[in-house]
């Protein structure tokens, strides 16, 4: 009568046996499952930060096409292919995240940038405005003043840009844009203003050192400013300077700061001889 029992115990013991095993595998699983999230995202990350933008488009394109309903997914293929440079791809990634259940107002400023660097600046506008006013970050307001910008509407222009800037703890960059739209404007000691506080901020922007010596000559200014420059740099600012001269009708200044940057360069300075040429043979003839 004993047997009956035991082997019912045995049969118990069995399954609570098979129970636990199939419990630990699970857990172990789930294991597998958060250590390989914990690598993707980590791969993400690099592929983003330090990869061949093409490689990194690649990489984002395969991992989609596994799971196309992850967002983050998306975002990084739409980052990669404006890294890459591939904007229309980028517009049409980034239309797709926008529309996603989990997207958010920095994807609607994302899928902006994107029609901006595709030239689509009506629509990057309207993108712009479906988010709210209260959703600021430095990158929207900069995409904002842009579009003021391309739109002459200069108040808002300068009233984003100041924002921008307020915004960021490395503002050159919009420094220089901002610099840029006075220049464009006829605002030429502004734009020199915003030159200078772009190189004071960022000593190795070379474009607004540049853009600096253009709003001088503007001002009828052609001596090279106090400037962090190599050797290189500086000739080509002196470059720079004579082309401005004798745009403005000051072809001797001219002639003189392109004989200065040719003997400033460490190199022979092909541009600067070849309007010099140029000059003297019109001179001559």
């Amino acid at each position: 009568m004993r047997h009956p029992i035991l082997v019912s115990l045995c049969v118990a013991g069995t399954i609570a046996l098979s129970a636990c095993d199939q419990s630990n595998k699970d857990e172990v699983e789930r294991a597998f499952q958060d250590v390989n999230v914990v690598d993707e995202t980590n791969l993400n990350d690099v592929m983003l930060s330090s990869a061949d933008p093409n490689e990194a488009v690649a990489y984002f394109q395969r991992t989609l096409s596994e799971k196309p309903d992850r967002i983050d997914l998306m975002r990084g293929l739409g980052t990669s292919l404006v890294r890459a440079k591939r904007n229309t791809e980028a517009v049409a990634v980034w239309s797709t995240a926008t529309e996603h259940k989990d997207a958010t107002n920095e994807d609607r400023v994302e899928l902006a940038d994107a029609l901006l660097r595709n030239n689509e600046w009506a629509r990057a506008d309207q993108v712009l405005d479906s988010i709210p006013p209260t959703y600021e970050t430095f990158k929207r307001y900069r995409l904002e003043a842009m579009i003021a910008d391309s739109n002459k509407e200069w108040n808002k222009s300068d009233s984003f840009y100041e924002i921008a800037v307020g915004l960021t703890t490395q503002p050159a960059s919009v420094m220089n844009n901002w610099g840029y739209s006075k220049l464009s404007r006829g605002d030429f000691a502004g734009a020199e203003r915003l030159f200078s506080d772009a190189v004071r901020q960022d000593p190795s922007l070379f474009t607004a050192k540049n853009n600096l010596v253009m709003a001088r000559a503007a001002q009828g200014n052609y001596s090279v400013p106090v400037l962090p420059v190599t050797q290189a740099e500086r000739a080509q600012l002196l470059y720079t300077l004579g082309l401005s001269a004798v745009k403005q009708g000051d072809t001797e200044i001219g002639k003189g700061l392109l004989r200065d940057a040719i003997d400033t360069h460490p190199q022979h300075f092909e541009d600067a001889a070849r309007s010099l040429r140029a000059l003297e043979a019109n001179v001559a003839s």
